[in-house]
């Protein structure tokens, strides 16, 4: 009978560029796998000792040089345990994507990743070389395969690697996370198993990086196809299990188990992460919001303090002279909830000092959105001052509908250093304070409901609500969905039964409304299609589209 094959999956956080840091978490990673676990095979996710994506750190002959130190260094220490290793690796002018396999104090061979992404957030052309030589290697007489990452959306890489023996094959992984892509690990680990019939060993990296968070979620794929529970998402773990050679089955030694799949908790939990490790990543230990009273900032409000802790998150309400007692109070009801101080700066006098600088210049001229946007403006003006002054990360509350048409003041309300919500349609906005309403512990409100029933609205005019300007959120985020998203025209989407003059506006409002985005902050990366480095429209375009 063959002896079971302990297998140990780093499913932890490498940030990009922190190569001594990282290279000293992998060391001390191999030895617990080895000494506390006494597994048979160690193995990290992509690229983990520079962190993914490095970007145009690649190209710095410094840091590559740094890179082949470090992995040196790692493999001089790992005896008694194999383990695998991903980095970037210099071989003369060019650079691979590489995972190496270390073993008896030596890097014993190195595979470079065969299928480069290019596509979404993905640019590995720029940076790397591909290769197509296949990897196997012996670990207590089984024959253990390696692909890397978007090497196993394509069949050919895993039946080569078969082709040489391999009954176990290890998936490294920096994958980002998006809503629907659990969905598609699952039918991808599926399909690629009954067509090789071996065992496959998925582990993602986790962690938020700029605009990405990637959720770990690592999974196991037995021979005959059977797909085990994924690891729990956005958190860190050392994973274990055996592998039975004779049957390529797994046994799950320590592997927290995912719990809830739903689109709110994955979106939700995404958000927290990627707060947190941005602000950890930059030295921000505290944060900062404008809390209106709206569901925007109400959202953001509670994903803050999930992140930080309500001791780190200070809101402040900035009333003018069309804000409501009901935004001011239920700004006051959320912090009291959530336990986060309050300030109130009134906006009135720098308001009216714009006004009167301005009179002379728009004498004769009816009041209009000029005078709107400088109440917004006098409020990004202060809160960027309080984060000045007083340090900590201000955090922008906007969402994606709002991004996607416009309805967002430049130097106003996007004012910030990182936008949480940025990729949530209003709709989901709800649905996320929905979810974690329902959350809380002996059913509090950690969002007050009359903040989710009440109609939205800027409030920077007598009686103003968003749809005074905007379609209703569900008309216009379903037109959103399809133009932003999907990629549909204009045509195609009214032959779907939406109005052609409404669709038409949206469309021309997205298109209007691109140099806005260019400038706005950046925020977690939740669908397939988000604003920022995923989604490259010209500014200047004569289409219309």
């Amino acid at each position: 009978m063959s002896k079971p094959l302990r297998v140990a999956l780093a499913q932890f956080d490498f940030p990009v560029g922190a190569i001594e840091a990282n290279a000293a978490r992998i060391a001390a990673l191999i030895a617990e796998a080895r000494d506390a676990h006494h597994a048979d095979l160690v193995f990290f996710p992509e690229l983990a000792l520079s962190g993914y994506p490095p970007e145009d750190l690649l190209l710095r002959p410094a840091f590559l040089a740094d890179c082949q130190r470090a992995i040196d260094a790692i493999a001089a220490g790992v005896h008694g345990i194999v383990a695998v290793v991903g980095w970037p690796q210099a071989v003369g002018p060019v650079v691979f994507n590489a995972a190496s396999v270390l073993r008896d104090g030596g890097v014993e061979t190195t595979y470079h990743k065969r299928e480069l992404p290019n596509y979404a957030v993905f640019d590995e052309r720029r940076y790397f070389a591909s290769d197509n030589e296949a990897c196997v290697f012996d670990v207590n007489g089984t024959m253990v395969g390696l692909v890397i990452c978007e090497d196993l959306w394509f069949a050919e890489p895993l039946a080569d690697t078969v082709a040489l023996g391999a009954r176990l094959v290890v998936v490294p992984n920096a994958s980002p996370f998006d809503r629907g892509k659990s969905l598609q690990r699952d039918e991808l680990l599926t399909q690629r198993v009954r067509e090789s019939q071996v065992a496959l060993a998925y582990l993602n990296v986790v962690g938020g990086q700029d605009e990405l968070v990637f959720d770990g979620a690592s999974d196991l794929a037995d021979a005959d196809g059977s797909v085990h529970p994924a690891a729990r998402a956005f958190e860190e773990h050392l994973l274990l299990a055996d592998l039975d050679p004779a049957t390529g089955k797994f046994s799950r030694v320590q592997w927290p188990q995912e719990t809830d799949e739903s689109v709110e908790s994955l979106a939700y939990r995404a958000i927290v992460r990627g707060i947190r490790d941005y602000c950890g990543k930059n030295g921000f230990k505290t944060a900062w919001l404008g809390l209106s009273g709206g569901v925007d900032s109400a959202l953001v409000l509670a994903l803050a303090v999930d992140a930080l802790g309500a001791e780190n998150v200070t809101a402040v309400r900035l009333p003018s002279r069309y804000t409501s007692d009901m935004s001011n109070d239920l700004a006051a009801d959320q912090a009291q909830a959530l336990g986060v101080r309050i300030e109130t700066v009134a906006i009135e006098a720098p308001f009216e000092g714009f006004l009167q600088a301005l009179a002379p210049m728009f004498a004769g001229r009816a009041p209009d959105v000029a005078e709107e946007n400088l109440q917004s403006r006098s409020r990004g003006a202060i809160l960027m001052a309080l984060s000045n002054k007083f340090g900590g990360l201000l955090l922008t509350t906007g969402n994606k509908s709002e991004y996607a048409v416009g309805y967002a003041t430049i130097y106003g309300d996007m004012c910030g250093g990182f936008a949480p919500i940025k990729d949530l349609y209003k709709t989901e906005v709800y649905d996320l304070c929905r979810w974690r309403n329902a959350q809380a512990v002996d059913g509090a409100e950690v969002i007050p409901v009359a903040v989710i029933e009440r109609a939205p609205s800027a409030e920077l005019r007598e009686n103003q609500t968003d749809q005074d300007s905007l379609p209703p959120y569900a008309l216009l985020d379903a037109i959103l969905l399809r133009h932003i998203d999907q990629e549909k025209s204009a045509d195609e989407i009214i032959a779907e039964g939406f109005d052609a003059d409404t669709v038409r506006r949206i469309v021309r409002l997205v298109k209007n409304s691109e140099w806005k985005r260019r400038q706005a902050a950046p925020g977690p990366k939740l669908s397939r299609r988000a604003f920022g480095r995923e989604r490259r429209y010209p500014i200047t375009s004569g289409y219309s589209g």
